[in-house]
């Protein structure tokens, strides 16, 4: 299990900053890490719920929850989602594919980044 050396959360820039070592920093955005919490109103009990419009989404707090998670809390409530050490590293090191899949993901289902592109699709 690799823990982070250091852990910066940016607010202006939406991003969680991880850290191992001197030299390994990833930058993780919050709208990236909210569509990928690990909560069961995510992840649905083994059946993932596809989330949608969360571009803007913002990250409002980080905290520890014992000595093997964060416990992130985004501006839009989500809040019940406990990100494993092991769980950030598989994110920081896959964030490329796994972004590409989930913007697939979103594709097929008809369903955009944007909130505002979310409500009108869901209207109609």
């Amino acid at each position: 299990m690799r823990i982070p050396s250091a852990i910066k959360l940016h607010k202006a820039s939406k991003t969680l900053e991880l850290q191992y070592g001197p030299d390994e920093r990833y930058s993780l955005s919050a709208e990236f890490l909210r569509v990928h919490s690990p909560s069961a109103e995510v992840q649905g009990h083994g059946n993932p719920i596809l989330q949608y419009g969360k571009q803007n989404v913002g990250l409002v707090g980080a905290e520890p929850a014992g000595q093997y998670a964060l416990k992130l809390i985004f501006d839009d409530g989500h809040d019940s989602g406990l990100y494993t050490w092991d769980y950030l590293d598989q994110l920081a090191q896959r964030q490329q594919q796994l972004w590409a899949d989930y913007l697939d993901e979103l594709d097929r289902a008809g369903k955009s980044r944007d909130p505002s592109e979310s409500v009108v699709k869901l209207m109609l």
